[in-house]
C-alpha cells in the first residue's frame, strides 16, 4: 500500500512578494521624479506661503494670517522689555519692528486693556482697533478722544514711506438705517473717517487706501458677544513692501 504524500500547506504570505515589488517600483518612481525635477525658489515660496495660510486658522475657522509677532494684553510687557523676539520668532524686518514699537508707544494703554492688537506679519504691521474705542454704535464719526488717539498714530506714520490700508469690519448683526443701509456702507464709512483724519494729520493721500469688508473677514466667531466685539474693528495696515514670492 502506497503512502499518501503529505498535503502541501497553503502559503498565506504570498502577498508579501507582490507588496515588496510594489514598494520597490514606487521608490524607483520617486527617485526618478526627484532626479528630473528642478526647484523654482519663487514658486516654492508661493506654495509655502499658501500652505501656511491654509493651516493658519484658529479653531473657529477664522483666518489669522501669517503672523510673526502679535502684541496684546497678554504679552505686551514682554515685548516692551526685549523689543525683538517673542516665542522664538525673530522679526524679519527691523523697520517693521520700529513701526510697531512707535504705534505701541501711543496706544499702550489700549493694548493693555485688550482694545488694540498689533501684529507683524509678512504683509506688514496690522493694528486692530476695537470699533467701540472709536465710534458709537451704528455711527462712523470719530469722537474727540478717539480722534486724538488716531492723530497720534498718524503722526508716527506720516514720515514713513510705506503704503497704508485702512479696513473697516463689522460683526454679522444686520444694520439698516437711512444713513447706512447695510454693514458694507458702515464699515466703509468708518474706514473713510480714519483716512480723512490721517490726511488732515499730514499723511500723503497717495499712500492711503480705504476698504470696507462688512462682516466678511471675522477674526473670531460671531456666536458670542466677545467674538462679535473683536470683529467690530478698524484695521490699520502698514504695508511691508514684501511681494508674493520674495
Amino acid at each position: 500500500m502506497k503512502k499518501k504524500k503529505p498535503e502541501e500547506h497553503e502559503n498565506h504570505e504570498r502577498w508579501l512578494v507582490s507588496y515588496a515589488d510594489f514598494i520597490t517600483l514606487l521608490f524607483a518612481f520617486f527617485v526618478v521624479m526627484y532626479a528630473i525635477s528642478s526647484v523654482n525658489e519663487g514658486k516654492y515660496r508661493v506654495l509655502s506661503n499658501s500652505m501656511v495660510e491654509a493651516f493658519n486658522k484658529n479653531q473657529a475657522g477664522m483666518y489669522t494670517g501669517d503672523t510673526i509677532m502679535e502684541f496684546n494684553s497678554g504679552n505686551y510687557e514682554t515685548f516692551r522689555k526685549d523689543g525683538a523676539t517673542t516665542e522664538g520668532y525673530t522679526v524679519f524686518d527691523e523697520r517693521m519692528r520700529e513701526i510697531a514699537n512707535d504705534i505701541l508707544s501711543v496706544m499702550d494703554n489700549l493694548v493693555k486693556e485688550g482694545q488694540v492688537r498689533v501684529k507683524i506679519s509678512r504683509k506688514g504691521v496690522t493694528v486692530d482697533i476695537n470699533a467701540g474705542v472709536l465710534f458709537n454704535a451704528g455711527e462712523a464719526a470719530l469722537g474727540e478722544k478717539p480722534a486724538a488717539i488716531m492723530q497720534s498714530v498718524a503722526e508716527k506714520l506720516k514720515k514713513k514711506p510705506n503704503k497704508i490700508v485702512i479696513e473697516g469690519h463689522t460683526d454679522d448683526t444686520p444694520i439698516s438705517t437711512s444713513v447706512y443701509p447695510s454693514n458694507w456702507e458702515l464699515s466703509s464709512a468708518r474706514a473713510s473717517s480714519v483716512v480723512r483724519l490721517f490726511i488732515d494729520s499730514g499723511v500723503e493721500p497717495s499712500r492711503l487706501t480705504v476698504v470696507g469688508y462688512a462682516d466678511q473677514k471675522p477674526v473670531e466667531s460671531n456666536h458670542l458677544e466677545e467674538g462679535r466685539a473683536r470683529n467690530r474693528r478698524v484695521s490699520v495696515i502698514v504695508d511691508s513692501g514684501v511681494t508674493e514670492g520674495e
